[in-house]
């Protein structure tokens, strides 16, 4: 675990989190530059369209100081599908990067929160020709309540509309270090990337075992297997893959793990990373952050900040997430009532992938069966109804969205 380094980029948005990202996967040589493309990491056609990052995408790089490349080679396994040896057989001189690229707006800040129990440090990004902005501080607060490393980053310094010596002193004094501290760079140039890659290396601390105290009985750590599911997707033909972080152990297909709420045991049909796209490995082992495939369809199995453990092992669960609290409320029904069980399992599935909005099935009158829906904010809201009808071709009628209040009567008398 001495060679992994986990972090995030966190930052307001459009302080050039994803182009950073860019410059990080094109200096490692994890993309190579003729397959290049801006936001890279931003896969969603939404995001694209609207160029801002909306799910949390994490990615592995294989980075080497001096410049000695050895990539851990691609082989094949039994179905012919390409694979990467695992990272303990990466040279002693290569270092393996796991970056989770955030989302940059308040709507999404349960996605940014749920990056940082994944990680150990965050390059904070500021905009050289904004400056520190209303978001830079609230995620900046959020990264030293995770107890991570922060390195303050000043990003755009290519711009002609820069205020360098501002933004730097700004910066600073926010996370309370020198100017020194401050680095410099160009997420679109590149410029300064190397150095930042450097101060990752030697700042941010290599993985480490939980504390002791998590387990169940007796001394020593025992072996087994501990994952933090920190995302998911859902696949119609594997299921429910999970995004997770190791803590301890190791795994690899055809192992039984269970999730720790559900109690439910279920077999590793793969075990991957994000290179950036889904690659199989040969196993995932403690430090590491990566996918498992669980074949399980039904719904309500498994949950974000839920923990996967051994089958038979006696580690004790992690700490999970604090629930969202939705601020936003609307109700969303089906075009058609025909479409209404559709509409149930788009529903269901498209949670599994944003855990930050509520669902509960109603009944309104001429519009017949629907569901109320929490949301962070009027963006979510706008998001979630609009990847409904694109991901899942639902046609459908949202009401006007309301928020909680408080009424204070003439009289005084007040009224939730």
């Amino acid at each position: 675990m001495n060679n992994i380094r986990n972090f995030c980029i966190i930052a307001h948005i459009d302080h050039g989190k994803s182009t950073l990202a860019d410059r990080l996967l094109e200096i490692t040589g994890t993309i190579e530059k003729r397959k290049m493309r801006d936001q890279v990491l931003d896969s969603m056609e939404l995001e694209r369209e609207r160029g801002i990052t909306i799910k949390m995408t994490p990615v592995r790089m294989e980075y080497h100081p001096h410049g000695t490349v050895n990539r851990s080679p691609l082989t094949f396994n039994t179905e012919g599908k390409k694979s990467r040896v695992n990272s303990q057989q990466l040279d002693s001189e290569g270092f393996i990067l796991n970056l989770i690229d955030t989302p940059g707006h308040i709507d999404f800040a349960y996605e940014v929160s749920r990056a940082m129990k994944a990680v150990e440090g965050a390059i904070v990004l500021v905009d050289a020709t904004q400056g520190v902005q209303a978001q830079t501080i609230s995620v900046l607060n959020m990264a030293r309540e995770a107890c991570l490393t922060i390195i303050p980053v000043v990003n755009k310094i290519d711009s002609p509309l820069a205020r360098i010596p501002e933004t730097k002193k700004e910066i600073a004094e926010l996370c309370e270090v020198g100017e020194s501290d401050v680095l410099l760079v160009s997420g679109k140039t590149g410029e300064g990337v190397p150095g930042l890659l450097q101060a990752i290396i030697d700042k941010i601390p290599a993985p480490q075992p939980p504390s002791s105290q998590n387990l169940e009985s007796g001394k020593g750590r025992p072996d087994g297997f501990r994952g933090l599911v920190f995302d998911f997707k859902y696949s119609n033909h594997a299921g429910v893959v999970v995004f997770l972080r190791v803590f301890d152990g190791t795994t690899k297909k055809g192992e039984k793990l269970r999730f720790a709420a559900s109690k439910q045991i279920f077999t590793v049909l793969e075990a991957g990373i994000f290179a950036p796209g889904e690659t199989p490995v040969d196993s995932l082992s403690a430090g590491e952050i990566g996918y498992i495939t669980t074949g399980i369809k039904e719904p309500g199995i498994a949950s974000v900040g839920d923990t996967i453990l051994s089958a038979k092992g006696v580690l004790q669960p992690l700490a999970g997430y604090d629930r969202p609290r939705p601020v936003v409320w609307a109700s969303i029904y089906p075009g058609s009532q025909d479409d209404f069980t559709g509409l149930r399992q788009a529903i269901g599935r498209l949670r599994l992938s944003d855990s930050s909005f509520t669902y509960e099935e109603e009944s309104g009158g001429l519009l017949g069966r629907g569901f109320r829906c929490g949301f962070l904010g009027m963006l979510h809201l706008e998001i979630i109804t609009e990847r409904l009808r694109r991901e899942f071709n639902l046609s459908l009628v949202v009401t006007t969205p309301s928020i909680t209040y408080e009424v204070v009567t003439k009289r005084g008398k007040r009224e939730i």
